[in-house]
């Protein structure tokens, strides 16, 4: 029987499917990476391979890594992602299985007898000697069954989609993971900055005092006049006022890696030399393919577009019929004495059913559009992500270069202009030099030395950008 019912529904699949258009795939492609970033041979090893342990060369801060990938919210939250993701798998799975319930199922029913069943049982024993009741008690407990066969691949698409997207949200958790890494990794070389830029300006102020006593005491002596006193005074005020703005600066990126690092407001604990650290190399950059298989945000495009090709896979399956097994075993009587009276009491059915859309087809047809949008989308995203990659890589690289220039170019711009405020200071006590040639010769002192520790600072946030454009880890 069960044969016969299969059989018969097979034959009215294929009619059906036969008199319905089902609209064709567009085949999508995903562009080839190019073969350098800048038209340039790299060797193809990149030092994006390496852990950020070895790359981040600070104790301190890779401490201070181990404890923001420990305790920040966002990373988290991206975990309970997974999780979430993860039961959806497993709730797309489970279409796949025939879905039995235990029913216990007790009702009362009254025909009408007017009615074929009402005239029939009110004539009908249900017992030897006893007619049926009008109303009519019925008790049922056992199993029912209902399991959609996955004739045209509809829910094993839907199954891969949410494989997919589990995948994705992997590489999201991942790709918060480097954008924290390079975030704490940014604001700690920037606290070290501003700690050294407060060392220079403490340098500074410190002789500026000097200085202000020094030419009032040649005030005293007719050597100057108030005008020159009030100019150093002014000066060194205004050097304790940026001093005060850069502690400013301090307190605000220990909020923000106290943030970063998920704590309470507390000290940062950091390196005293700022120059002193060694600088993060990247010997190689590697080869853009390499990129594109190590960059989370790229694999997490890739694998929402594998998602939405599913997904649209499934949305054309809808136009075919669907093909439901339904059954149905227990034990029925009409009091509940009765339920164990084998084998009078057992109760069961079994049914195949076909149902497609026929006339209004429109939900369907709409669902496939927005499918099918959706994975033109996905697609548009991946393209512009692995170009915003390349292009990142492309910047950082020169960004490097033109950084260690300049660095070195300021090292000899400081180091001539902290040599010049001795000079003019002994040019001013021989009276070979005016106070204003003494001021100018700080104020360059002072800005060269601020640019110079600013420009290690690029230096750092470059070689951070670049490695995690690369993909680190």
């Amino acid at each position: 029987m069960l044969k016969s019912i299969i059989r018969c529904s097979m034959i009215l699949l294929g009619l059906y499917a036969a008199g319905c258009k089902v609209p064709a795939l567009t085949p999508i492609e995903k562009s080839q990476p190019p073969a350098s970033f800048d038209g340039r041979s790299f060797d193809s090893v990149s030092s994006a391979d390496i852990r950020s342990a070895a790359f981040y060369t600070s104790v301190h801060l890779n401490r201070l890594l181990d404890t923001v990938l420990a305790n920040n919210y966002e990373l988290r939250i991206a975990r309970q992602r997974i999780d979430m993701a993860q039961s959806l798998v497993r709730q797309a799975q489970g279409f796949l299985k025939p879905q039995v319930n235990a029913v216990a199922a007790p009702a009362l029913r009254r025909y009408g007898l007017y009615t074929m069943d009402g005239a029939g049982n009110i004539s009908t024993d249900i017992e030897k000697g006893k007619r049926v009741p009008i109303d009519l008690p019925d008790f049922y407990v056992g199993l029912q069954s209902s399991w959609e066969i996955d004739l045209w691949g509809k829910l094993k698409q839907r199954k891969k989609a949410s494989m997919a997207r589990f995948y994705a949200s992997m590489e999201g958790k991942q790709l918060i993971q480097t954008v924290l890494v390079s975030e704490t990794a940014q604001a700690y070389y920037e606290l070290l900055a501003a700690d050294e830029i407060i060392r220079v300006l403490d340098q500074t102020i410190r002789l500026q005092e000097e200085a202000v006593e020094l030419v009032k005491v040649q005030k005293e002596t007719a050597v100057v006049n108030e005008l020159a006193v009030q100019q150093f005074e002014s000066q060194l005020l205004n050097m304790k006022s940026y001093r005060m703005e850069v502690l400013n600066q301090v307190n605000d990126m220990e909020a923000r890696i106290n943030m970063l690092a998920g704590r309470r407001p507390q000290p940062v604990q950091r390196d005293t030399s700022f120059h002193a650290i060694a600088e993060p190399q990247l010997m190689s950059v590697g080869l853009p393919a390499s990129m594109i298989t190590r960059r989370a945000d790229i694999r997490q495009a890739e694998w929402e577009l594998v998602a939405s090709k599913a997904d649209l896979q499934a949305a054309r399956a809808a136009f075919y019929p669907a093909l439901t097994l339904t059954a149905g075993i227990g034990l029925q009587a009409y009091k509940t004495g009765l339920l164990f009276n084998l084998p009078q009491s057992i109760a069961y059915g079994v049914v195949a059913g076909v149902a497609g859309p026929i006339i209004n087809r429109n939900f369907i047809k709409a669902e496939f559009s927005k499918a099918n949008s959706i994975q033109k989308e996905a697609l548009l995203n991946y393209e512009s992500v692995v170009n915003r990659s390349l292009l990142e890589v492309f910047q950082g690289i020169n960004r490097i270069r033109n950084y260690q220039e300049r660095y070195e170019l300021k090292k000899q711009e400081a180091a001539i202009s902290t040599a010049s405020i001795e000079v003019s200071a002994e040019l001013f006590r021989t009276g070979r030099a005016t106070y204003l040639e003494v001021l100018l010769a700080r104020q360059n002192a002072l800005r060269t030395n601020i640019e110079l520790v600013e420009t290690r600072r690029n230096q750092y946030t470059a070689a951070i950008g670049v490695y995690r454009a690369l993909g680190g880890y």
